[in-house]
């Protein structure tokens, strides 16, 4: 007996399209040329999604963001299972922070400050140390101008494009899957 696997477009997740876009938005930042490579907009992205879709959800997309990435540019190595799991645990973060917040630019600032601070001091301190013997003081000296153009980038992105990712992209029913859903059948009939 054969096995019939349902693809219908009802059977994707709500929030899949959103992730996708996500996604998408991280991935083509980080390949602009000539960025510093601590202006980014991982956090920026997270944190919309943080407050819609949770802990669990959130880990999965900074890790994922990590992740795609690397293995899209040929980088795959162990700090993509460091950095990826340490964006993914300051999205937890971020969950908890939004869970009795709303999704205003002040708040984004805030836990962007949060965030990249403890970011930076998980990956900047360890991947170093960890994957290439780089003395731990070495790290930490090094880690400070890079966490403040960090901090920069993030507080910016923060005020900025947060709330617009949150506002037209999570908050933004049309994007859902039954939204979809309802406007591919209205272009069939």
């Amino acid at each position: 007996m054969p096995i019939h696997i349902n693809m219908s477009v009802r059977s994707i997740p709500s929030g899949s399209i959103k992730f996708a876009i996500g996604w998408v938005v991280v991935f083509l930042v980080r390949l602009i040329p000539f960025r510093p490579p601590n202006i980014e907009p991982v956090l920026t992205t997270m944190m919309p999604f943080a407050k819609r879709y949770g802990w669990f959800g959130v880990f999965v997309f900074g890790f994922l963001s990590i992740a795609i990435y690397d293995a899209a540019t040929g980088f795959l190595g162990i700090w993509t299972v460091i950095t990826g799991a340490a964006y993914g645990f300051v999205g937890i973060g971020a969950a908890v922070f939004f869970r009795r917040r709303e999704a205003t630019a002040t708040n984004f600032l805030g836990y962007a400050i949060i965030g990249t601070i403890a970011y930076d001091a998980l990956t900047g301190l360890t991947v170093g140390p960890i994957a290439f013997d780089q003395p731990f003081l070495e790290a930490l000296v090094g880690q400070i101008p890079f966490t403040i153009l960090h901090l920069l980038g993030n507080v910016v992105f923060a005020v900025t494009v947060s709330p617009a990712i949150y506002r037209w992209v999570v908050a933004n029913s049309t994007l859902e899957m039954p939204a979809l859903t309802r406007a591919l059948r209205l272009v069939k009939s």
